[in-house]
Protein backbone atom coordinates (compact mmCIF):
# COMPACT_ATOMS: atom_id res chain seq x y z
CA UNK A 1 0.00 0.00 0.00
CA UNK A 2 1.18 3.30 -0.91
CA UNK A 3 2.06 6.14 2.03
CA UNK A 4 2.03 9.84 1.31
CA UNK A 5 4.56 12.14 2.98
CA UNK A 6 6.14 15.74 2.38
CA UNK A 7 8.62 16.09 0.09
CA UNK A 8 10.55 19.20 0.24
CA UNK A 9 11.64 21.07 -3.54
CA UNK A 10 15.22 21.86 -2.64
CA UNK A 11 15.28 24.15 -5.34
CA UNK A 12 12.22 26.20 -4.27
CA UNK A 13 12.94 26.15 -0.79
CA UNK A 14 14.76 29.76 0.82
CA UNK A 15 14.75 29.51 4.67
CA UNK A 16 16.81 33.00 4.07
CA UNK A 17 13.95 34.22 2.71
CA UNK A 18 12.64 34.37 6.60
CA UNK A 19 13.11 36.18 9.50
CA UNK A 20 16.71 34.72 11.17
CA UNK A 21 15.69 32.00 8.68
CA UNK A 22 14.03 29.77 10.10
CA UNK A 23 11.77 27.48 7.87
CA UNK A 24 7.55 28.79 8.19
CA UNK A 25 6.73 25.03 7.25
CA UNK A 26 8.91 23.92 10.06
CA UNK A 27 7.26 26.31 12.66
CA UNK A 28 3.34 25.02 11.19
CA UNK A 29 3.92 21.07 11.52
CA UNK A 30 2.59 20.17 14.82
CA UNK A 31 3.96 17.32 15.15
CA UNK A 32 7.14 18.54 14.80
CA UNK A 33 8.00 16.45 12.19
CA UNK A 34 10.19 18.54 9.87
CA UNK A 35 12.85 20.01 11.36
CA UNK A 36 16.03 21.84 10.44
CA UNK A 37 19.32 21.25 11.64
CA UNK A 38 19.82 24.75 11.64
CA UNK A 39 18.92 28.39 10.77
CA UNK A 40 19.18 29.15 7.07
CA UNK A 41 19.02 25.51 6.75
CA UNK A 42 16.25 23.67 4.42
CA UNK A 43 13.94 21.79 6.53
CA UNK A 44 13.50 18.09 6.13
CA UNK A 45 10.31 15.69 6.81
CA UNK A 46 10.93 12.06 9.04
CA UNK A 47 9.88 9.68 6.30
CA UNK A 48 8.33 7.41 9.01
CA UNK A 49 6.34 9.65 11.11
CA UNK A 50 5.16 12.08 8.31
CA UNK A 51 0.95 11.79 7.87
CA UNK A 52 0.95 13.79 5.43
CA UNK A 53 -1.77 16.22 7.09
CA UNK A 54 -0.88 19.40 4.56
CA UNK A 55 -0.02 21.85 7.39
CA UNK A 56 3.57 22.16 6.06
CA UNK A 57 2.44 22.50 2.36
CA UNK A 58 -0.05 24.94 3.36
CA UNK A 59 2.50 27.47 5.76
CA UNK A 60 5.21 27.48 2.84
CA UNK A 61 4.74 30.47 0.74
CA UNK A 62 7.23 29.27 -1.68
CA UNK A 63 5.20 26.49 -2.54
CA UNK A 64 8.29 24.47 -2.13
CA UNK A 65 6.46 21.41 -0.15
CA UNK A 66 4.19 18.68 -1.90
CA UNK A 67 2.57 15.91 -0.95
CA UNK A 68 3.46 12.62 -2.92
CA UNK A 69 2.72 9.08 -2.53
CA UNK A 70 5.93 6.95 -2.75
Amino acid sequence: MASKMAIIDFNKCHPSEFENGICLAVQACQRKLLAQEAPYQPPMPDPSLCRACGDCLRACPLGAIQISKF
